[in-house]
């Protein structure tokens, strides 16, 4: 992110697996209730307890004219107790009907909760697939630090954006960054109308009523916050990178002139991250270029970030890019684990500069130390208001001292360590934790165990220390 500026869906794989545990042995199952959050220290809501998603299938329909989106959501999950019933995350929107492994299921709302008590209960490792048809106008949502997130509309169309809990605006799930799932996102708008989301596009078919549906395949694990549906009259251009990662953008028309140089640079900055980091950890790569104004950030949504408008740099793409390694591929446990998101992308794009013969990461380093503006414009920020790995509130998960201390944790990490070591830790700390998630305790730990130095010093004094490092 960046706050500076199974109806017809269903993958074979999900439906062999049901294959294998569907329904009820025809015992008597004492199962209990799911929790209704997962405690996180920012969100404690946010998510549900009792069950792993393991595949979402969602089958949309949008309408512009009149902001009217009718759904049907396909989550096939495991349980992880026995259930008696379970909770999913869901905001406004009326839901019709719930279904339990093809049988109906009583539910009801409480808030933001959808709690679904199937017809019998399921059995510890059961996978089960649960079906929910609903419709309505969904909204966006103003999170604690000012920004709006969720369902936002535009001039011709809307767009879905999720962190850290507006997903659930536009489906229900299990909507915390600890439960990854993979995803088919099929996306039925009017005639003339594009409709982007995650992962590739499979299919691109005219229906008898002039619209159009667009089927998007997301095979790896996605976090529910990093999945997106962008409609609107987008103009689409794909391409492949050098080692032939597939890429897709699409860019509002009045964008796509001031677009045009900054994303032209994504297929090299793919193979850079590729020689910096590791493999490009999904299939596709891309770009959504929202019309101007739309939101306040840009966010790092899988595969095709998303812009607030042109980019108006390199550095923007570059930072969102990264995040498809750091905060995607490797997703935080928490939701104070953000700096591990944030800290990654800002020393992503400082390393980007410096391969190419700008401002060294050293040189931002002591910028900041220094409050030297004329190498960083943020230099003089409030980056040392608190320590990144302890943000004070929900309100802060996005400040200053997640992203730029965050980084400069990363380069007093490199000056103990050296280049050579620094540097397979990155490319090590990515591959270990490939398509998963990861915590700060994690990653020190990693840290000191990867390059044999001990680190106490730069947590204590950097990565949780309250006063201003020196």
């Amino acid at each position: 992110m960046d706050h500076r500026s199974l109806s017809r869906l269903a993958a074979p794989a999900v439906a062999a697996l049901l294959a294998l545990t569907t329904g009820c042995t025809g015992g008597t199952v004492h199962g209990r209730p799911g929790a209704s959050g997962l405690r996180d220290p920012y969100f404690p809501k946010a998510g549900n307890g009792g069950y792993q998603v393991e595949h979402y299938g969602l089958d949309l329909d949008y309408d512009p004219a009149d902001g009217r989106l009718e759904g049907t959501a396909v989550i096939t999950a495991r349980a992880g107790q026995g259930l008696s019933s379970f909770n999913l995350d869901l905001s406004g929107l009326k839901v019709e009907e719930v279904t339990v492994q093809g049988e109906p299921a009583r539910f009801n709302r409480t808030g933001n909760e959808l709690t679904v008590r199937p017809a019998e209960d399921l059995e510890k490792g059961e996978a089960f697939r649960t079906e929910i048809e609903y419709s309505g106008r969904p909204k966006a949502l103003t999170d604690a630090d000012g920004t709006r997130e969720g369902w936002i509309t535009t001039g011709d169309g809307a767009v879905g954006v999720g962190e850290p809990v507006g997903s659930m605006t536009w489906f229900p799930g299990n909507h915390h960054p600890s439960d990854k799932a993979a995803y088919d996102i099929t996306i039925t708008v009017p005639k003339g109308y594009e409709a982007v989301s995650n992962g590739e596009l499979r299919a691109r078919t005219a229906q008898a009523d002039g619209s159009t549906s667009f089927a998007w395949h997301s095979p790896e694990p996605m976090a529910s916050y990093l999945a997106t549906a962008a409609v609107g009259k987008y103009r689409v251009e794909t391409g492949r990178t050098p080692s032939g990662v597939a890429l897709y953008n699409a860019v509002d028309p009045g964008e796509a002139e001031a677009s045009a140089g900054d994303l032209a640079r994504l297929p090299e900055m793919v193979e850079w991250g590729a020689g910096r980091f590791g493999p490009y950890p999904f299939g596709t790569a891309g770009a959504i270029v929202l019309p101007a104004g739309t939101l306040q950030y840009a966010l790092e949504t899988q595969t095709k970030p998303v812009f607030p408008g042109a980019p108006g740099s390199e550095e923007l793409v570059l930072h969102e890019l990264a995040h498809q390694w750091f905060g995607n591929s490797v997703s935080p446990k928490s939701w104070k684990d953000m700096w591990l998101n944030e800290g990654f992308a800002t020393y992503a794009e400082w390393l980007w500069a410096e391969d190419r013969g700008g401002t060294t990461a050293q040189q931002e380093f002591d910028a900041f130390l220094s409050g030297d503006t004329e190498v960083d414009e943020a230099a003089d920020s409030d980056w040392d208001a608190f320590p990144p790995a302890a943000p004070p509130g929900p309100e802060h998960i996005s400040g200053n001292p997640v992203y730029y201390r965050g980084a400069m944790v990363l380069h007093r990490i490199r000056q103990e360590a050296g280049d050579e070591k620094f540097f397979a830790l990155l490319r090590d700390w990515a591959a270990e934790h490939r398509h998963g998630n990861a915590s700060t305790a994690d990653f020190t730990a990693f840290a000191e165990e990867r390059t044999g130095h001990d680190l106490k010093k730069v947590w204590d004094v950097w990565l949780y220390g309250k006063a201003r490092p020196r």
